[in-house]
């Protein structure tokens, strides 16, 4: 398996993806899932793929090693929507050749990309542009609502995610989210695994602005794995616990949801001002009625 993340922000876009493609006790292997054309002051498209492995390489060399000569390529393209076209196209093609074949064998056909880049005519750069195409070759786009796309083993890193990302977020911000859901799918997944291939390109540059590889051995990613740790349990300390009403002598049926309260600081502090009548004497009238 494989996670990929993809964010499209105001300052451009960030690219994320781990290089495992099967773990188990005494087997691990890795392969890179990030592939990127680019033609310096005319275009950059970053392509993230996930599922089964032998399909998505189909379709990469599908579209690095076109058969028609007269068919549109990631390299040809006016836009982003017209490549996001082209690699659905590949995705088809190679289902229409391998997906017989895998039936027989009860295999799914099981492969999904996140394309994400901008193009530049004539001199005058597009609106960069992110894109999520299907096994099916459909795509959907992001947007303003959902600046960003998952593949793979998603669930994991997606709180953070939703939490913190926006389009204002700035790049390197938006970089930091990427690694911390990373970080988080690595603690809770085996089938997720370094090292990770991130990719930068900031708005209008028209080139890859920062491309690093990171292993174990990355002083980031060692201060974004511990800090983060610590900082959860740090925060988790900090949040109350419960504040349990007493409520033994109500029936269960009855006690409802009014079993468990935050008064907060004010409430803990102001004991004289409470009323006679606590929710547990509440609770015992309203069992009566």
């Amino acid at each position: 398996m494989t996670y990929c993340v993809a964010m499209c922000v105001d300052d451009g876009l960030v690219f994320l993806s781990d290089t495992r493609t099967n773990a188990g006790v005494d087997h691990i292997s890795t392969a890179r899932k990030m592939s990127v054309f680019e033609q310096p002051g005319e275009r950059v498209l970053v392509l993230l793929g996930a599922g089964n492995l032998s399909l998505t390489q189909a379709v990469l060399h599908v579209l690095s090693e076109p058969s028609d000569d007269g068919r549109p390529t990631l390299w040809t393209v006016g836009t982003m929507a017209d490549a996001a076209r082209v690699v659905g196209d590949a995705v088809r093609a190679v289902h229409q050749r391998e997906a017989p074949a895998l039936q027989e064998f009860g295999v799914d056909f099981n492969c999904s990309f996140i394309l994400g880049g901008q193009i530049g005519i004539d001199g005058k750069p597009q609106t960069p542009r992110l894109f999520m195409i299907y096994a099916a070759g459909n795509f959907i786009e992001a947007s303003t609502v959902c600046p960003y796309f998952q593949i793979g083993e998603s669930k994991y890193g997606k709180p953070i995610i939703d939490r913190v990302l926006t389009p204002a977020t700035p790049l390197d911000e938006a970089a930091k989210c990427a690694l911390i859901s990373m970080d988080s799918t690595l603690r809770s997944n085996l089938s997720v695994g370094l090292p990770l291939d991130l990719l930068v390109y900031e708005t209008d540059a028209l080139h890859v602005t920062r491309f690093v590889s990171i292993d174990q051995d990355n002083t980031y990613y060692q201060m974004i794995h511990r800090t983060w740790g610590e900082r959860l349990r740090q925060v988790f300390s900090e949040i109350p616990d419960p504040d349990w009403l007493e409520t033994a002598d109500v029936p269960l049926a009855q006690r409802e949801r009014a079993s468990v309260t935050y008064r907060g600081p004010a409430a803990a502090n102001a004991t004289d001002a409470m009323p006679e009548q606590t929710l547990a004497q509440a609770a015992k009238e309203k069992a009566r009625r």
